[in-house]
């Protein structure tokens, strides 16, 4: 089977997901990081969340995914609250690949990937053609189909990040959560991963990811939520939200933007941290 093939294999399974919170507060511990926040992931579209350390982008990603439980409010996935959904519903929807990543010892790429289809097995359904078929298409997709035999703990940092990178694309979601995915890749491999993330929005996956590149997240995405402490502060196309008012409230920089030769995307010129 050509890669081809299967991307448009891929596509044909997909069906969409909609995903939002409605006034939902989360903490850790007694310490409120998000109040009353209500945001609705646009179909089909890349979103950037970006904004300054500790903000509270890793924690909406988390409460968007129901690992981090709401304290009030409610995370929505197809206008249903997603803690009441049956666990094995949710992961056939919903993908989530966090900042801090586990395996087992001795694992390979391939068998790591194939962890990503067991929301779709069950007692009457078990593993068959287009699971193979999924993962095929993941290896091919993360550029790993040439590693698939070797252990994960002999890998680059790089290397492993595609790795997981490629078993949430073999879980076949609709929707997928991304926190900062390209934090451990040098350039090459950071412009692979966001134009696979691009491909995959073509594909219809909603895709939500965390990033701290304002370049990058203005270039490969459609959408940006601008958070700071806990807040959304704007959000909208980039070049309607990315100013040097935003950038300066946000990380206390002034720049100056230019257009994208290419995209027309705002870029960063002529940076120079200031005080607030």
């Amino acid at each position: 089977m050509t890669v081809t093939s299967l991307h448009q294999q891929a596509s044909t399974h997909l069906m969409k997901s909609r995903l939002s919170a409605d006034n939902l507060t989360l903490k850790h511990g007694k310490v409120g990081i998000i109040e009353n926040l209500t945001v609705s992931l646009p179909e089909g579209k890349v979103t950037a969340i970006v904004g300054p350390n500790g903000c509270g982008k890793s924690t909406l990603l988390n409460g968007l995914s129901r690992v981090h439980s709401p304290s009030t409010g409610a995370v929505l996935l197809d206008g249903k609250d997603i803690h009441t959904l049956p666990s094995k519903e949710v992961a056939r929807r919903l993908a989530l690949l966090p900042q801090d990543t586990l395996a087992p010892d001795g694992i390979t790429i391939e068998e790591l990937i194939r962890f990503g289809r067991h929301p779709h097995q069950s007692l009457l359904k078990q593993w068959a053609m287009d699971d193979q078929e999924a993962i095929q298409y993941a290896l091919h997709a993360a550029d790993l189909i040439g590693l698939k035999d070797r252990l994960l703990d002999t890998l680059s940092g790089g290397q492993r990040q595609r790795a997981w990178i490629a078993m949430s694309i073999a879980q076949e979601t609709p929707l997928l959560l991304l926190d900062e995915p390209t934090s451990a890749l040098d350039l090459g491999h950071q412009i692979e991963v966001f134009e696979l993330i691009r491909d995959l929005s073509r594909q219809g996956k909603t895709l939500a990811m965390v990033v701290h590149d304002l370049p990058s997240a203005c270039r490969y995405s459609d959408h940006i939520i601008a958070m700071k402490k806990g807040e959304i502060i704007t959000q909208g196309s980039p070049k309607d939200v990315m100013t040097k008012e935003l950038v300066r409230e946000l990380y206390g920089v002034e720049c100056d933007l230019i257009p994208d030769p290419m995209t027309g995307s705002p870029i960063l010129i002529n940076m120079k941290r200031v005080r607030n």
